[in-house]
């Protein structure tokens, strides 16, 4: 059986395993990186539409809020190197970077390739050696401390030190296909539930299909529990054939995962106007009633909501749309309020993990030193 030594092996080679073992290898460390598919940072190239969305400007909290009840667990790598420190990172070795809508951060190419570029020679830089088409079969361990690694193929590595960088499951085409789970399992660690995250939902309603395409701009989605909103975003959808997609969604997602264990439906209630509250949505109708009161309903929507929506609207009102808005009666008017203020659809599910950005769970953080990211149960194992 072959036998390789060295002090540091990184199993995988995406944006985690990539820096990792770069870093290693500017500390001096000899590193090998192995990776089971043909290429580094498959999942990177198509992350950001293919542009790579690198990290974001907000402050420390604002990160840590995103990351629900681990966030605790992130603080101390946060604050040891966060996104100053990425984009410093990138720059100094070539890639100028822009900032976009929301503070997120790009590089100047539009390209992701660019990102595996820069990673690639800073893995070349430092002497890592790169393995391809080396899927790890098993940690070795001995008295609950790594030796090493075994592949599929039978080749062992030794090296005191491990550093398991597989990925989730989602876009398992990449190569992410979730082999990091079964070794932390197999070393006695807490595999917590993994369900699809940032992933589109699938709704009931049958007409989103002729909404197919329609992207709607600031407005506030929230999830609905016993009729009263638990989590809400502010910010862009996007309705598909199957339903619901875009980044508020995304974003919601996963707390739809959640409430779909115990639910089969969940309500998502999309405020069409969230600038305006009833009152002042009532006030603007009178105030257009007044000055164009003789327009027809239908036609009258125009100034309330994207053209598409339109039909849907009044199919839902079940207004006379020939009706000129001066004869719109107080009880026909509340529930145009309403449901500008309240446009209801229901979440039946979620697409597949092909579909997925993320995953939803994992190694058990109560696991893992978080100032070092060491196992607490294993040795040497990262």
């Amino acid at each position: 059986m072959d036998k390789y030594i060295f002090e540091i092996i990184v199993v995988g080679g995406g944006a985690s395993g990539m820096m990792a073992a770069g870093r290693a290898g500017e500390c001096g460390a000899k590193v090998i990186l192995l990776e089971k598919g043909n290429r580094l940072g498959r999942k990177l190239l198509i992350s950001g539409k293919g542009r790579c969305n690198l990290t974001n400007t907000g402050e420390l909290a604002e990160f840590l809020s995103h990351f629900g009840k681990t966030k605790d667990f992130l603080r101390n790598a946060f604050s040891r190197f966060f996104n100053q420190d990425l984009k410093e990172f990138f720059e100094n070795r070539g890639l100028k970077l822009k900032v976009e809508r929301g503070g997120r951060i790009f590089p100047e190419t539009d390209r992701a390739s660019s990102v595996v570029e820069i990673l690639t020679d800073y893995l070349i830089e430092n002497g890592v050696k790169i393995l391809f088409n080396s899927r790890v079969k098993e940690v070795l361990i001995k008295d609950k401390t790594v030796q090493g690694v075994k592949l599929y193929n039978g080749k062992v590595f030794s090296a005191k030190r491990v550093i398991v960088a597989t990925g989730g499951k989602s876009y398992a085409w990449t190569g992410s296909s979730g082999d990091g789970y079964e070794i932390a399992r197999e070393l006695g660690h807490r595999v917590t539930k993994l369900s699809p995250a940032l992933v589109p939902l699938i709704t009931r309603e049958n007409f989103v299909k002729e909404l197919q395409g329609l992207s709607l701009k600031n407005v506030r989605a929230s999830v609905m529990e016993g009729g009263k909103p638990i989590v809400s975003e502010f910010g862009e959808m996007l309705f598909t054939h199957f339903g619901l997609s875009g980044p508020i969604i995304l974003s919601l997602s996963g707390d739809i995962v959640d409430l779909l264990e115990e639910h089969k439906e969940i309500v998502i209630s999309i405020d069409l106007k969230p600038a305006l509250n009833k009152e002042q949505l009532q006030e603007r109708i009178i105030r257009d009633v007044k000055t164009m009161g003789r327009k027809i309903f239908k036609n009258y929507l125009k100034e309330l909501l994207p053209v598409r929506l339109i039909p849907i609207v009044l199919r839902i009102l079940m207004h006379p749309c020939e009706k000129k808005i001066n004869q719109l009666s107080r009880l026909e008017r509340e529930r145009l309020i309403e449901l500008l203020k309240n446009f209801r659809l229901t979440v039946i599910g979620t697409r597949s993990w092909e579909e997925a950005m993320v995953t939803r769970g994992g190694v058990s953080v109560k696991e893992i030193n978080p100032q070092t990211m060491e196992s607490k149960l294993i040795k040497g194992l990262f």
